[in-house]
C-alpha cells in the first residue's frame, strides 16, 4: 500500500499515511488533530543490485571516456 507524506500547516509536524492509491488525493488530519495539511512530494530511492530472474547481467563498468565508459569511447 502506498505511503503518503503530509505536513501540518498549523503545527509544522510531518507525518505519513498509508492508504490505497484510489484515496491518494483525500485530505489527511494531523496526528495532533489539525485539519490544515498539505501532501508533500516524496522521492523514492532504490538501492542494491537486485534484478529480475533471467535478466541479463549488467555490463562491466567502463574506464573513462566522455561519459565514464558508457558509450565505449
Amino acid at each position: 500500500m502506498p505511503r503518503y507524506e503530509f505536513r501540518c500547516r498549523a503545527c509544522g509536524d510531518t507525518f505519513e499515511v498509508n492508504r490505497p492509491m484510489a484515496e491518494a488525493s483525500a485530505a489527511a488530519s494531523c496526528p495532533r488533530g489539525h485539519d490544515d495539511t498539505v501532501k508533500l512530494l516524496s522521492t523514492v530511492a532504490v538501492t542494491g543490485r537486485g534484478g529480475a530472474a533471467g535478466a541479463a547481467p549488467a555490463a562491466p563498468a567502463g574506464g573513462g571516456g566522455c561519459c565514464g565508459g558508457g558509450c565505449g569511447c
